[in-house]
């Protein structure tokens, strides 16, 4: 069935104009006034209202296995919660385990994505190293259409990626034209302190942001950026929290490093006393890596948006619900890491940063989707409004509003982050590959209708050392010649 929606203001990235938009065949086929319909096309009124890209979440974890448990969320639940908030695709993680097979692990994921609603792709972790690592990058990105590998720095004796690891990762994606994520944080520090935290009888979830202070997050950012920096590679440093690492972005990427940054809703808005909160499960519920921080360190953040040196926005969704955070109820370390939000990120970055003037509804568009589509080589596929474009658009009106609870969310997860906040501009209907999947409170999610989306790699143009002996010897000729 095509859809025609009518006389609403398209937000891109770049400008805003009135016009309608026909989508039929998952596609955008047309833009502009007064457009005719096909019989039989269903019409949405989007009168007084925004027609943006879908949101684009480039960092989610669904059905994740982790720390002893496996999260709640599976990928038809996040997707299809996803699109009650204006979230058309995600971006979620291949985590092998240490010497698992980089393919093996892939081909495991791909298979558990087979049930989501919303199109998605595919970051892969590289959690070791040896010839076959380097080959299954190869395959990865040559034949499976992955053109970013993710870096744990953090988790020791787990999945942590230490120095040698990412000069070998790094060094191979600069062959391959890919870009390097990294999870900023040294995970020797954090072990040292949640064994010295422990020791001194702090065993509550608020030993979780004393054990995971803001240096320790900006060291890591600033070696992994430094490590890039040497191989000629970029690099996409996830969920920064803390001035320390901003300010680690904005100082390669003032001398000319291709350094990107994302920042989670959360960070945002929640701050670290939430671990300090009387009930225990409310506490524990928040515990996630990096942990919210103090108050002062959200406006750094916001700053970082409306500079550009934070280009993205995400959730690092990756619920675990009441008794799988008692896991670590006498210890906590083993309070399973993570929080959720596909289905809020749009609307508590409108009501935060729209609705208070920090954001242009078009930096909205870009920091919610066409920058993550752009750094990860899916647009105008994705993040665009423009006609041959996947019809993936939220129409979102800019005057209503809902209070956020887990009584009425649509995640698999029994609390919520942003429990009983009241937030202005919500996603009346939300259209996937041209369907109508959201409609004035209801869902219409079909499991198994997303599509895996391919992402090819980019030109490996980084070479740094090879661009400095150049500069170096700028009239050099051969040897043969000179001699």
């Amino acid at each position: 069935m095509a859809t025609l929606i009518r006389g609403g203001t398209i937000v891109t990235a770049e400008h805003s104009y009135r016009a309608d938009v026909l989508c039929a065949n998952g596609i955008i086929q047309a833009i502009g006034s007064g457009l005719d319909a096909p019989a039989g096309t269903r019409t949405i009124d989007a009168g007084g209202q925004l027609v943006m890209p879908g949101g684009i979440d480039p960092h989610t974890h669904m059905e994740l296995p982790f720390m002893g448990t496996t999260a709640s969320e599976d990928f038809f639940t996040g997707t299809a919660a996803g699109f009650a908030g204006g979230t058309t695709m995600i971006i979620d993680f291949v985590i092998p385990d240490p010497k698992e097979p980089l393919l093996a692990a892939y081909k495991k994921w791909r298979g558990w994505a087979e049930k989501a609603a919303g199109d998605y792709s595919f970051h892969v972790a590289v959690t070791w190293w040896d010839e076959s690592v380097h080959r299954d990058m190869g395959l990865l990105a040559t034949e499976h259409g992955v053109n970013s590998f993710k870096h744990f720095m953090a988790y020791k004796g787990a999945i942590m990626a230490d120095d040698d690891v990412l000069v070998h990762s790094f060094s191979r994606a600069r062959e391959l034209g890919a870009i390097c994520t990294v999870h900023a944080e040294n995970g020797d520090l954090v072990l040292h302190l949640q064994q010295q935290v422990l020791k001194a009888g702090i065993t509550g979830p608020e030993g979780h942001p004393l054990s995971r202070p803001p240096e320790v997050e900006g060291e890591a950012a600033n070696r992994a950026i430094r490590i890039a920096q040497v191989l000629g590679v970029p690099v996409y440093i996830v969920h920064n929290s803390c001035r320390e690492a901003v300010e680690a972005i904005t100082r390669a990427r003032g001398e000319g490093q291709r350094v990107y940054g994302e920042v989670l809703a959360g960070h945002l808005v929640v701050d670290e006393s939430v671990y300090r909160h009387p009930d225990w499960n409310v506490a524990a519920a928040h515990v996630m890596s990096p942990p919210f921080r103090p108050k002062e360190h959200q406006e750094v953040l916001w700053r970082g948006l409306q500079s550009g040196n934070l280009q993205t926005t995400a959730t690092d969704h990756c619920c675990f619900c009441a008794p799988q955070k008692g896991m670590g109820r006498n210890d906590f370390t083993k309070i399973p890491n993570g929080t959720g939000g596909v289905e809020d990120r749009l609307s508590v970055l409108w009501h935060h940063g729209v609705a208070t003037g920090r954001l242009t509804a078009n930096e909205f568009v870009r920091v919610t989707s066409t920058n993550a589509a752009q750094i990860f080589n899916i647009y105008p596929r994705k993040g665009s409004v423009s006609v041959g474009a996947d019809a993936d658009l939220v129409v979102w009106d800019p005057n209503a509003s809902r209070t956020i609870s887990a009584k009425t969310h649509h995640q698999k997860v029994d609390y919520n982050i942003f429990e009983g906040m009241k937030v202005q501009g919500v996603a009346s209907h939300t259209i996937s590959q041209g369907e109508v999947v959201w409609a004035d409170g209801k869902l219409d999610a079909r499991r198994g209708a997303g599509r895996y989306i391919d992402r090819p790699t980019f030109a490996p143009v980084y070479d740094a050392m090879a661009r400095q002996a150049r500069l170096k010897e700028p009239h050099a000729v051969p040897r043969a010649a000179a001699e």
